[in-house]
């Protein structure tokens, strides 16, 4: 009886910290997405945004980083983000009211900022292709060098010796 007594307990416990934890306000979740555009509304909140061949389009508020792969960041009117924003192959463009509460890093694109705009930390952009070049191919090029050395080393490791021919 005592056992069925515990066992209840704990269980009607366990049901009642779930329960509480399920009516508790929502903290700001994250979004990652990979070839589908992301939009924060205007009254979305979220914690990081992580896109990977899409853009990101911000009009409510972001409570950590942007990170976009391959696509465009817009921070439009009102739209905030409390962190840093970084952006690979593509541009970033801040409209009058935007608020980028940390610093702004585009690699191999550009930054449209609109004066209304306020940035709270550093702003790093690399222009051009070439910078992608030198952070993507150029780690492949030397991978492919590296390569084709060892494929080359073996064949001539492995290919079997030519005997002399006699002189006559």
């Amino acid at each position: 009886m005592k056992a069925l007594f515990l066992g209840l307990f704990s269980t009607c416990m366990m049901l009642g910290g779930l329960s509480a934890a399920a009516f508790a306000d929502d903290p700001p979740r994250d979004r990652t997405q990979f070839g589908s555009n992301i939009t924060v509304g205007p009254d979305e909140t979220l914690s990081d945004v992580t896109c990977f061949g899409c853009s990101v389009r911000v009009r409510g508020h972001v409570a950590t980083d942007v990170t976009v792969f391959g696509g465009s960041v817009i921070v439009e009117d009102q739209g905030e983000i409390g962190g840093d924003t970084t952006v690979f192959g593509g541009d970033l463009r801040l409209d009058k009211g935007a608020d980028v509460k940390g610093g702004l890093t585009v690699f191999g694109g550009k930054i449209r900022r609109d004066p209304g705009a306020t940035v709270g930390g550093d702003i790093t952009n690399f222009a051009g292709m070439g910078w992608l070049f030198l952070i993507f191919g150029l780690p492949f090029a030397f991978l492919g060098a590296f390569v084709f050395f060892v494929v080359w080393l073996i064949r001539r490791l492995v290919r079997p010796a030519v005997p002399a021919t006699a002189q006559a």
